[in-house]
């Protein structure tokens, strides 16, 4: 007398900004279809991953058994938006009578919609995550190089998380905006955009460098 699962859902990438492979991402399929249960991949930044991987997004959806995800907008170059794509006739049959249960219309949704076009046809989902996902290397590139930083994640994406010391991290926030991750270790996130230029990197780099020196 109780709900019964019928999802598993992951973040590609991870909350951590690291990628699972295709192989990783099909033993969860499987897994989930011995249960008779559907695999959902929030699909916010897989782009990157589709990046980071080399593969397309056939090879790291389709391919691997996954039931349904989204492609995200919102966070790789468009204004707002996530396209939601349902690889399983069963779910795609139903999928506008789950939006009005469960979702949202917008009244103005083709606006929505039609970043999408260029979007896909002219190949930015990827330039732009393979765009932000340089920067972040770059940038991986510098700090570890840096006395007193401490990289906490291998960097496959457009995510660093790294420690520093808290004298440090309240100087460094006068000046840059980032996300405390793990208050209690002073971890921290810094996420790359598609638009992250080499200026605004060896402009930080510096400044970080005149703060732990």
């Amino acid at each position: 007398h109780h709900s019964q699962p019928k999802v598993i859902a992951i973040s590609q990438t991870t909350e951590l900004g690291t990628c699972y492979t295709p192989d990783e991402v099909r033993a969860l399929a499987d897994l989930a279809h011995a249960h008779d249960m559907y695999l959902f991949v929030d699909g916010t930044r897989i782009a990157n991953a589709c990046a980071f991987l080399d593969v397309t997004l056939k090879e790291i959806t389709t391919d691997c058994g996954v039931d349904i995800f989204t492609l995200g907008g919102t966070k790789n170059g468009l204004m707002f938006g996530e396209a939601l794509v349902p690889l399983r006739k069963e779910l795609a049959e139903h999928i506008k009578y789950y939006r009005k249960q469960t979702t949202q219309l917008y009244s103005k949704m083709r606006f929505l919609s039609a970043q999408f076009i260029p979007y896909l046809n002219e190949g930015l989902w990827l330039e732009n995550a393979s765009k932000s996902n340089a920067a972040a290397g770059k940038l991986f590139q510098e700090m570890r190089l840096i006395r007193g930083i401490e990289i906490t994640q291998p960097v496959q994406s457009n995510a660093l998380f790294f420690i520093l010391p808290k004298e440090v991290t309240d100087k460094l926030r006068e000046r840059y905006f980032f996300y405390d991750w793990d208050e209690s270790r002073n971890e921290m996130r810094l996420v790359c955009s598609w638009d992250t230029s080499d200026e605004d990197i060896s402009t930080f780099i510096a400044y970080l460098k005149q703060l732990t020196n």
